[in-house]
């Protein structure tokens, strides 16, 4: 009999994972299934506020074709929920009436969006009920209300400031919208940089045109606009932001009711082992960002400092892959042949890149130390010491903090230096050691140096830290005919995700064909 496999959710992460099941579903080794919320087909959800502004397509956010899967044997359910899932009868009980049964079953359920808690909105965080020209930019048609105002040249909102809620802000504002950031720490970023660095972000935010409202804690919306819509942002001490749309970009929150429903064990995510098992369940999983790896063994280094989900689509997209593969041994030689498939290795630390045009920051690891913590003074027995390089240039943008331990880097924080950037960021990848003297990378972004730094150049950094393609991979790509980035992309994968590559691969490019010409 046929491995009978469902996959609950069809977004980006098991987009990924049907990918790799494909041949054993034209095979016909393994019956998938696969149940999706919305009515269209896998999108690249990462990319919507770019489509949002207009500067990508739908058809280039498309990541699956519901024509093709059916035609290879797939069974796709778009619109479809899952209602509930039986796990004494191995069956997952659909909005549309029936019952199939499983022999393996993966969640790919994603996040959903934290809803504030504002008068003027339904409280329900499963099903709230926005009210017109509010958003939380998570599908298509959030990103249509987008397009519509920035086209309409609209005053945005946008409540939040992460990376998410900056380069939407940024790109609106560079769109020609009038746009606002609120968000309620002293300066955007608050979670993942220091206060120098947020300081200079602010400033250099504030030069592109976006207004920036920090320590603020908003309380209701109104909505007295044409119809109904929209109106203004009310804030704790009775003031108002004005605005014609309001994006809610606070967060997002792993969807995890459906495997709690079912009594499968959860904390921020879905509770999986090293194989992406559920706990007490080894036949169902969990990949992306409902999943979180920790595994049942309370001695397991590893697990111990190990974080929730990451919420970023390259670790899902790792996930997907490898799973794949761990499915189609199990589908061929049973447990011993899957077996012998190596754990899924853990998680580097994610690097947080800022994607925006006139903005540089890039931001890795614990950066929250400063130069004169009492701890740097002390060295523990057998420990090397940790160490914190620091400067800033607030007038021009610019700050760079470097935070190291034996000489590796163990965080990084850099904005508006490109090059040093750059370079920070493939040693940290790499961990390699910083040079003694760390004031040499910050001569990267000295007049004298050429445009590109040396890091550009090697063919073996990682260039799309999404989908984990070198270089190497893209240069070859190019030397196969791929002469753009779609090109590249669709040869390769390269660029799929947050699209923060597509510079990269277009400078690789463009040193091929220069090549070429000379």
């Amino acid at each position: 009999m046929r491995e009978r496999i469902v996959v609950v959710g069809f977004g980006p992460v098991a987009a990924r994972l049907v990918d790799g099941l494909l041949p054993s579903v034209r095979s016909g080794l393994v019956q998938l299934l696969v149940v999706g919320q919305e009515t269209e087909a896998a999108y690249n959800r990462v990319m919507v506020a770019e489509l949002g502004v207009g500067r990508t397509t739908a058809d280039a956010l498309a990541m699956a074709d519901a024509a093709d899967l059916a035609a290879d044997g797939v069974d796709l359910r778009l619109g479809v929920t899952v209602k509930r899932i039986d796990r004494a009868r191995q069956q997952v009980v659909l909005s549309d009436g029936t019952t199939p049964g499983y022999d393996r079953l993966v969640f790919a359920t994603g996040s959903r969006p934290v809803i504030p808690n504002l008068t003027g909105i339904n409280p329900d965080p499963s099903h709230p009920v926005l009210p017109s020209g509010v958003t939380a930019l998570r599908d298509l048609r959030d990103a249509a209300q987008l397009r519509e105002a920035v086209v309409a040249g609209k005053r945005v909102i946008i409540l939040g400031g992460g990376v998410l809620g900056l380069e939407t802000a940024l790109a609106a504002a560079e769109e020609g919208a009038p746009t606002t950031v609120v968000h309620n720490g002293s300066f955007p970023l608050g979670r993942n940089i220091d206060r120098g660095a947020g300081t200079v972000l602010a400033a250099s935010l504030r030069k592109t045109g976006v207004t920036v409202v920090g320590n603020a804690r908003s309380t209701a919306v109104e909505h007295n606009g044409p119809d109904g819509t929209f109106s203004a942002l009310v804030m704790n001490d009775g003031s108002r932001i004005e605005g014609d749309l309001l994006v809610l970009s606070c967060g997002v929150r792993p969807r995890i009711e459906l495997a709690e429903g079912c009594g499968i064990p959860a904390a921020t995510g879905i509770l999986v082992d090293h194989r992406l098992r559920t706990h007490h369940e080894p036949h169902m999983f969990a990949i992306g960002d409902c999943a979180e790896v920790r595994c049942a063994d309370a001695g397991c280094s590893e697990c111990r400092t190990a974080l929730g989900p990451s919420g970023l689509v390259g670790p899902g997209w790792r996930q997907a892959e490898w799973l794949a593969e761990y499915l189609i041994l199990l589908a061929e030689g049973g447990q011993d042949a899957a077996d012998t498939l190596a754990p899924l290795p853990q998680e580097r630390p994610g690097v947080v890149l800022l994607k925006a045009r006139g903005i540089n920051l890039a931001v890795a690891g614990d950066n929250a130390a400063e130069p004169w913590d009492d701890e740097l003074l002390s060295v523990s027995e057998g420990m090397p010491g940790r160490q914190v390089a620091q400067w800033a240039d607030p007038g021009h943008g610019r700050y760079v903090k470097m935070t190291t331990r034996g000489g590796l880097l163990e965080g990084l924080v850099a904005v508006g230096m490109p090059r040093t950037a750059a370079e920070l960021v493939m040693l940290f990848e790499r961990g390699s050691e910083l040079p003694a003297d760390r004031s040499l990378l910050l001569r990267l972004d000295g007049p004298d140096q050429l445009d590109t730094p040396a890091s550009h150049n090697d063919s073996q950094r990682t260039v799309c830290r999404c989908a984990g393609i070198s270089g190497a991979s893209i240069e070859e790509a190019v030397l196969d005919g791929c002469s753009t980035v779609p090109e590249v992309s669709k040869a390769t994968r390269a660029g799929t995700g947050c699209g923060g590559c597509h510079g990269d691969i277009k400078r690789i490019i463009e040193r091929h064909f220069q090549g070429v010409a000379a």
